[in-house]
């Protein structure tokens, strides 16, 4: 039986969910906890399964231990590997602590971009996932940094989220950002630049105007990763967004809105809804 299959059977979603480092990092504790509430929301009254993917273990790291490094850029592989050793058990227990409220667990899954290639790995990864969202604990998914190299890295977490998308047959991908959305240009250096709210398919014009770089400078991953990995899931027909990680209940908006949306009525969701393709 599919995974679609099984979900449909039981009435259940499955979201991929991705905070991205800033977010993370200048959200702190009390942001995390927002977010595991609206998890646990989702689970209770919306009947939705999230897979969260987070980033910010090196900053982490970075911020908290090792102070000389905070604000070096150009940081030697070794150096990004340790950090990443360092801060990825910081970042779980704070996720940790967070689900705790709820009286939920979380378990750690550290990947490189081998497991999904390989496809036996890849199949244990989604049977290992599929146990975990059956127990409702909450799949906390991270890149190994600690033992990525350059061959076998993702680039950044939008991408690993988009694929574990893909390979769980997801039904929405969410990724927290730290801007309200995609805009028609850079917001940053025009004023009066215009949130896109609402995306049929992604050209390759879109992908071309698109910087590489990160928005805050703490991540890797800027706008341009956020939209190819949102050109990943939809191609697969799944629906994809963009919205501000700090955004009041952005989760429980897009359930809300999907819900409207199910029963023909006008909706609108916050950040930018990129429509999968049927």
């Amino acid at each position: 039986e599919s995974l679609v299959a099984k979900r449909s059977r039981a009435r259940r979603e499955l979201w991929i969910v991705k905070a991205g480092s800033h977010m993370v990092i200048e959200g702190g504790p009390r942001l995390i906890a927002s977010w595991m509430k609206q998890v646990d929301e989702l689970s209770k009254r919306h009947h939705v399964d999230v897979i969260w993917v987070t980033s910010g273990a090196i900053a982490t790291a970075k911020r908290s231990k090792v102070k000389s490094l905070e604000k070096k850029r150009g940081l030697l592989l070794p150096e990004k590997q340790a950090l990443s050793a360092l801060g990825q058990p910081m970042i779980m227990e704070i996720y940790k602590k967070a689900l705790a409220k709820r009286g939920r667990l979380g378990s750690q899954v550290l990947l490189t971009a081998e497991d999904l290639s390989n496809r036996h790995r890849r199949t244990n990864l989604v049977q290992t996932l599929s146990t975990l969202l059956e127990w409702r604990i909450l799949p906390i998914l991270n890149e190994n940094d600690a033992v990525s190299t350059e061959e076998i890295q993702f680039g950044d977490n939008d991408r690993l989220s988009a694929l574990v998308a893909v390979h769980m047959a997801a039904d929405r991908l969410v990724l927290l950002t730290d801007v309200e959305g995609l805009y028609d240009s850079d917001p940053k250096k025009n004023p009066k630049a215009k949130k896109v709210s609402e995306l049929k398919s992604i050209s390759t014009r879109l992908v071309r105007s698109l910087s590489p770089v990160s928005i805050s400078g703490v991540g890797t991953g800027g706008m341009l990763s956020k939209i190819l990995a949102a050109r990943t899931s939809t191609h697969q027909g799944i629906t994809t967004h963009l919205i501000k990680g700090d955004h009041p209940d952005a989760l429980l908006k897009i359930a809300n809105g999907a819900k409207r949306a199910r029963g023909k009525r006008a909706t609108s969701f916050p950040g930018t809804i990129i429509h999968g393709r049927k």
